[in-house]
């Protein structure tokens, strides 16, 4: 099916065209394409009264996210759906996804970031929220006992698992050890 069409929309109608199935994908490839000029009213889209376009907004501030969003996105840690939970987690975590530095992993999204993978029901949020709070565990106690922690004792064998990875001695935990510094001269 052909969608130029979508072109035309202003950013705030791509936005409403998220929340049907058939658009979503060339909605949101068009809202990409614009870039930070469509923030706005993608920052608009995380109250929309639908998940999915709520999911399809957190995905998009993954590629056009500014420092500024920051308390927006924070405040989608609490969405009711835990889809979109997980997609903030990794628009706040993942700094590979953007042209610019990822938020700092203290503070704020840390402690939010251990909460959730302590408690969050969903086990996929938990596996997302390892990520984030992977980013912290050369650098926080408390990041390599919440890893720990999981590691030992979630009830879900895949969210254990991937808590390994980050735990000391895992695959995650060596290949993001900080190097020594090479010696001058």
């Amino acid at each position: 099916m052909k969608l130029e069409w979508l072109s035309q929309l202003t950013d705030a109608e791509l936005v409403e065209a998220l929340g049907t199935p058939h658009l979503a994908r060339a909605a949101s490839h068009e809202l990409q394409k614009r870039g930070r000029d469509a923030a706005r009213a993608v920052l608009a889209g995380l109250a929309d009264a639908r998940a999915a376009v709520r999911l399809h907004c957190c995905r998009l501030m993954d590629r056009i996210y500014l420092p500024e969003d920051f308390p927006t996105l924070m405040r989608m840690l609490d969405d009711p759906h835990p889809a979109v939970r997980s997609s903030v987690l990794h628009t706040l975590s993942c700094d590979r996804c953007k042209a610019d530095e990822a938020p700092p992993i203290e503070g704020p999204l840390l402690d939010r970031a251990i909460l959730a993978v302590a408690a969050d029901p969903d086990r996929h949020v938990r596996m997302m929220a390892l990520e984030a709070v992977g980013r912290a565990v050369h650098v926080s106690r408390r990041a390599s006992e919440a890893i720990a922690l999981a590691a030992s004792s979630d009830l879900s064998a895949p969210v254990r698992k991937k808590a390994r990875w980050f735990a000391p001695g895992g695959p995650v935990h060596r290949r993001t050890a900080p190097r020594l510094a090479r010696r001058a001269g």
